[in-house]
């Protein structure tokens, strides 16, 4: 029977764990070029396939660090509500005409939308959600 670390974790895993903090350390990442090579680590842990339990733990450790940095530092800009409809348009297959008629929406405020004419409106927002199936706060992202 393996023996279990105070974190869970099977000596064999626990030694997986260490090994890779000890090859890069788990701490704020402060540049571009520690980014570049905390990703360059995930890729590798990412194509290894199946990881143990001190791998994943790493991995989610040090995901969590390069979010963080990229969230200030590599914001991505929220989709526009054209660019949002187009693509929801797109991954369903359908055209505006047929959006407003299975949706009760307005031709017209569909076409305003995607011209970036208009943005969402509320009620908008809570018809395409539930049509696309998708959060609202995905579409209220620009509110």
């Amino acid at each position: 029977m393996a023996t279990k670390t105070k974190f869970g974790l099977k000596r064999k895993d626990r030694d997986s764990y260490l090994e890779l903090v000890l090859a890069f350390p788990l701490a704020s990442i402060k540049t571009d070029e520690h980014l570049a090579e905390a990703q360059k680590v995930m890729d590798r842990l990412l194509t290894k396939g199946k990881l143990d339990d001190g791998e994943e733990m790493y991995l989610d450790a040090l995901s969590d660090l390069v979010a963080t940095y990229e969230g200030v530092y590599h914001a991505i800009e929220p989709a526009s509500d054209a660019e949002m409809l187009r693509h929801l348009l797109e991954a369903k297959g359908i055209t505006q005409a047929q959006l407003s008629h299975e949706t009760g929406l307005a031709k017209s405020s569909i076409s305003e939308v995607l011209a970036g004419k208009k943005p969402f409106s509320r009620k908008m927002i809570r018809k395409l959600a539930d049509y696309f199936c998708v959060d609202v706060s995905v579409l209220a992202a620009n509110l």
